[in-house]
């Protein structure tokens, strides 16, 4: 069962908890994955609620997101999901079911073909308006050197040598699963 809520009213219970990671979720022909992001945020944009995430240009959530435009973002309640984030954010889709290996609940999307899942269990269901990706010679040089560092390899987790895109998406459904 979902209860449905009003995302700009709650939005705080999502950014309250994108420090410590939150999950993406993206689906491309019958393959879903998953993948911890840390940053993004909530607002307005064309007379619709938005949220507006950041991915690296070197992740397998990038190449699915680019071709479905559709994700959701699964937020922990209370429950300690650190084990499901560490693990979602240290692996690639490519190389491993995130999904299965971690033994997540999928639920159907109501406006998009991308799941929910059940053990994060506030939900946003997004369809992308506008990608773009970030200009790294306008960023800051303090930021540059902390989160771009161009002597790390783009494999490694965390900060390494590659740029964000910023997917703007709509969010079409907010609600918390049952």
């Amino acid at each position: 069962m979902k209860k449905e809520i009003d995302i700009l009213k709650e939005s705080q219970k999502v950014l309250s908890k994108l420090d410590q990671g939150v999950l993406l979720t993206t689906k491309y022909k019958e393959k879903v994955n998953t993948m911890t992001i840390g940053w993004g945020t909530i607002g307005i944009e064309w007379g619709l609620p938005i949220f507006i995430a950041f991915v690296r240009t070197s992740r397998y959530t990038k190449e699915m997101l680019d071709r479905s435009k559709e994700f959701t973002i699964n937020v922990p309640a209370d429950q300690d999901v650190k084990n499901i984030i560490g693990y979602c954010g240290t692996r690639s889709g490519k190389d491993h079911d995130k999904i299965k290996e971690m033994n997540l609940t999928l639920v159907p999307g109501e406006t998009v073909n991308v799941p929910a899942i059940k053990e994060l269990p506030l939900t946003l269901e997004c369809e992308v308006l506008y990608s773009q990706n970030q200009e790294l010679h306008k960023i800051p040089a303090e930021l540059q050197k902390r989160y771009y560092p161009q002597d790390v390899d783009s494999s490694v987790p965390g900060s390494n040598q590659d740029i964000h895109v910023m997917y703007i998406a709509h969010i079409k459904k907010a609600y918390i699963l049952d």
